[in-house]
């Protein structure tokens, strides 16, 4: 299978990327990923993307763009890349089920994921209590207890999503002060159903066949005590999705890919937006923004290569 046009990721990046590529008449190719809609689509409600005065919620919003783009002709493959190779043009993908890609021009918007606490249990107890996502499992916590791990936006707003469902919610952050938007912590210090275990860091997570409990240790008394709840929510930033690009591609020393201000990376065709970029803002509109930028550089780049055809052509046939 051959695109002009490849993109790797399904967030607002991603999709932004594909629609301006579509409208381009570039007929993208957009591999969705483990994560279709990206982590957007798992956010319980976006209030602040532009246009929607009420809010939205995440996959709704995410859903919107994939049709918006699919209206002008990006096109979708539910398949997870698990090979590169860059070294030449087109670029070569290999899928997981073994089917193979090749692209005149990369769009990298793969985004990141939820960093893990690394903690004793918490392998072991993935989806039996211990969940990335509150919008997915929020549901199954009706009427218990559990703890929210963290102090940025994505821990007061999923937890604030948790108290429809939960009958009590722990927030454990390892400082004094939060790093979430005031607004966000407005509304979580007025919330009934939250209370606070600050300078502190769950070191294991309890239960046998579910969750119990985690262990936590204060940083400033070094005291440890245990908390009894039924789920642990780990909101404490995020890795990029960059392995497949190692190598190949130029990472700073925390895995994010190099790109310039016009989403360029190093090779030449292959562009970068959104969340695997950034680690600063980490927004869906600046994600938005940047599939944009990749798109229209993708266009420019692909004009500029069939003209550079044409010419050769030219030459080519032209009398000495």
């Amino acid at each position: 299978m051959h695109s002009k046009v490849v993109i790797i990721g399904s967030g607002p990046a991603g999709l932004t990327a594909a629609l301006y590529a579509a409208r381009a008449n570039l007929e993208p190719l957009v591999i969705r990923g483990l994560q279709p809609g990206g982590l957007i689509a798992t956010t319980s409600e976006v209030e602040n993307y532009p246009g929607f005065v009420e809010g939205i919620g995440g996959f709704e919003l995410a859903d919107n763009m994939e049709k918006q783009a699919a209206r002008f002709g990006a096109r979708y493959m539910d398949a997870i890349v698990e090979r590169v190779d860059l070294s030449q043009r087109p670029f070569r993908l290999i899928t997981d089920s073994g089917e193979e890609v090749t692209a005149d021009a990369l769009i990298i918007a793969t985004g990141a994921s939820p960093r893990k606490l690394g903690v004793p249990g918490e392998e072991r107890l993935a989806n039996r209590g211990v969940s990335y996502c509150a919008t997915c499992d929020g549901f199954f916590f009706r009427g218990k207890k559990v703890v929210v791990v963290g102090g940025g936006n994505s821990a007061l707003d999923e937890g604030l999503f948790l108290t429809r469902y939960v009958s009590e919610l722990k927030i454990v952050h390892r400082r004094d002060a939060l790093r979430a938007d005031p607004i966000l912590q407005e509304r979580a210090f007025s919330n009934p159903k939250i209370t606070f275990v600050w300078n502190s860091i769950v070191e294991e997570i309890l239960g046998d066949d579910k969750v119990t409990g985690v262990r936590v240790r204060n940083l400033k008394t070094g005291e440890v005590s245990i908390i009894e709840t039924d789920g642990v929510f780990p909101y404490i930033g995020h890795i990029p999705n960059t392995s497949l690009f190692k190598g190949q591609l130029e990472l700073d020393e925390n895995g994010y890919i190099i790109a310039d201000h016009r989403t360029r990376t190093a090779i030449s065709g292959v562009f970068a937006a959104g969340d695997v970029v950034d680690h600063i803002y980490r927004q869906a509109i600046t994600a938005a923004g940047e599939g944009c930028k990749a798109a229209m550089e993708a266009t420019w780049f692909l004009s500029e290569q069939e003209h550079a055809a044409r010419k050769l052509a030219e030459l080519a046939t032209t009398p000495a």
